[in-house]
């Protein structure tokens, strides 16, 4: 029984080299992102891991980090679920700003608490909490049942969706995920005892 679940980040973004706020706007990979993911398969490949099915979100970062994954391990027709539950936390009225111009228009402290608080969304958008509370139901609902029935799971999704998982799967209070990091392209391994608490986890870094 494998009960497997692999979180990977998306490869870097056109717009997280420009130092843009995101969210569920829609810009491509950058080259660097491309070999982030196909570096993510690789890794994946060599530590032996295959797939019985994959999740991603409805945005085309995270997809495209998927497809190129599943090239290096050659299982290009794996099965795929896109569900908007994993899209990027919603930036709001912040989304498409360049981080700089967000803090000079409304304040390096208030910028941060927006950023990095838990519970407090930007304008018009959504805080880390909120998007706990899609993805959270559909970990248990779609992605669990899947692991649990002995699978080997792969998620690729974004950085907040991530953070959120990680959250739950660690056990960490909204204080603790504040400070967590999701680096891009690089494969988080858990895998779960019965009960669907972790048995083991395990960072794939190059």
């Amino acid at each position: 029984m494998s009960r497997t679940l692999v979180l990977v980040r998306h490869g870097q973004s056109e717009w997280n080299l420009k130092n843009l706020f995101t969210g569920w706007k829609d810009p491509g990979l950058t080259d660097k992102g491309v070999e982030e993911a196909k570096d993510a398969g690789r890794r994946l490949k060599a530590g032996g891991f295959s797939f019985d099915i994959a999740f991603t979100s409805e945005l085309s970062r995270a997809q495209r980090t998927l497809t190129l994954m599943l090239e290096e391990l050659g299982q290009t027709g794996l099965e795929t679920i896109r569900d908007v539950a994993l899209n990027e936390r919603d930036y709001g009225d912040l989304s498409g700003l360049n981080k700089d111009d967000a803090r000079e228009k409304w304040g390096e402290e208030q910028v941060h608490v927006w950023r990095r608080s838990y519970d407090t969304p930007p304008p018009g958008g959504e805080s880390l909490k909120d998007t706990g509370a899609r993805v959270w139901p559909y970990y248990i609902h779609d992605i669990l049942p899947k692991v649990l029935a002995g699978g080997t799971v792969l998620v690729a999704a974004h950085g907040n969706s991530l953070r959120a998982l990680v959250m739950a799967l660690d056990g960490l209070t909204g204080e603790e995920i504040v400070g967590q990091e999701i680096a891009t392209g690089v494969p988080i391994v858990y895998r779960l005892n019965a009960d669907s608490t972790v048995a083991e986890k395990q960072v794939l870094e190059g």
